[in-house]
């Protein structure tokens, strides 16, 4: 398994990439939805991961009928995830020896999100990581979110750094499907969202975790 090309610059996704928050938000999430007497399936949850929030409170709208409240629901899975999240936000396998890697190599990152500012400076801080990556691209910031180029393509603008010569890491199908039409070299490292043909079509490669991304610089 290798690369087409070495990278001059690396963007991260953020939730279930660098940190395991995925599960996080369908525990909330079910957790919401039972407070509003509603039930949210693995895959109703799994057809959401990688979505912004607009999308997102959207296809709840469309999958739960025109009465559903998606302000309220919003808030309440907000309130269930920060409870959650400040006793068991962990970091997934290999985050810290492959910014090590990118250390060695004086090679800039960012983190391109879906997540608010707020939502990524605090995991970040968490786990003493915010003095890791150079640029923070996270909701708000572009105009169309992922599955379009928009936030990979902010972030390579502000790396300095041609697309197509930085390296892309996602967990999620709608975030493969930004990256890769932003034209960046893109590994999908799975978590809830195992690859299909069309995503194994759009990546360079699949890695299991972030230890086999290290592998792969030299």
């Amino acid at each position: 398994m290798s690369l087409p090309r070495q990278p001059v610059a690396v963007v991260f996704d953020m939730d279930g990439l660098l940190f395991d928050t995925e599960t996080l938000y369908q525990e909330a999430g079910v957790l919401a939805a039972r407070d509003m007497a509603l039930e949210m399936t693995p895959e109703l949850f799994r057809s959401m991961v990688g979505l912004p929030w607009l999308a997102t409170g959207a296809m709840l709208t469309k999958h739960f009928g025109p009465s559903f409240d998606v302000d309220a629901f919003a808030e309440t899975w907000r309130g269930h995830f920060s409870v959650i999240v400040e006793t068991r936000l962990a970091l997934k396998p290999g985050v810290l020896e492959l910014l090590d890697k990118l250390d060695e190599h004086k090679l800039p990152r960012a983190i391109a999100t879906s997540s608010s500012h707020k939502t990524a400076q605090h995991h970040l801080a968490f786990h003493n990581l915010a003095g890791r990556f150079h640029h923070v691209v996270a909701s708000g910031d572009y105009a169309a979110g992922k599955p379009a180029p928009d936030p990979y393509l902010m972030a390579a603008e502000r790396l300095g750094v041609a697309p197509g010569l930085c390296l892309a890491l996602e967990d999620s199908y709608n975030g493969v499907r930004s990256a890769s039409a932003a034209g960046m070299m893109t590994i999908m490292v799975p978590d809830l969202l195992d690859p299909t043909d069309e995503i194994r079509s759009l990546c360079t490669l699949i890695a299991r975790d972030l230890h086999a991304v290290r592998d792969l610089l030299p």
